[in-house]
């Protein structure tokens, strides 16, 4: 496996933070997130992936369909295929995920957006 070179990877702004890709292969995808104090990203699912979050950096906010709840560094959840979930920064430090999708597709425009604070569909 190819190792990245940080300057292939360069950081994609997005409203509630940042985001760059580390690695890609078929059938999966790394990531670094960055969600900004006091934003989130849209209340969403995926047809074609799952994720699992590690958080690196600070305190995330997630929710996971009903449910509600605060990761801290190290800790880490499961999204699986189809499920509603959110990245949140309640705190007034930065929020760093490392995220790995896997699945059958993998691009930026397989997201089904339930809610979001930048008017995005």
């Amino acid at each position: 496996m190819m190792q990245p070179n940080p300057t292939d990877n360069p950081r994609t702004q997005r409203p509630w933070g940042w985001y760059e890709t580390v690695s890609e292969e078929p059938g999966f995808k790394i990531k670094r997130i960055g969600v900004a104090p006091g934003q989130q990203i849209s209340l969403q699912k995926h047809r074609h992936r799952a994720e699992h979050w590690v958080v690196v950096q600070g305190i995330a906010h997630v929710t996971l369909d009903d449910r509600v709840f605060d990761l801290e560094v190290g800790q880490s959840c499961d999204i699986k295929l189809g499920q509603i979930h959110r990245l949140a920064n309640q705190t007034s430090g930065p929020v760093e995920i490392v995220e790995v999708q896997f699945g059958d597709y993998l691009g930026e425009d397989d997201i089904v957006r339930f809610s979001d604070d930048y008017g995005r569909h």
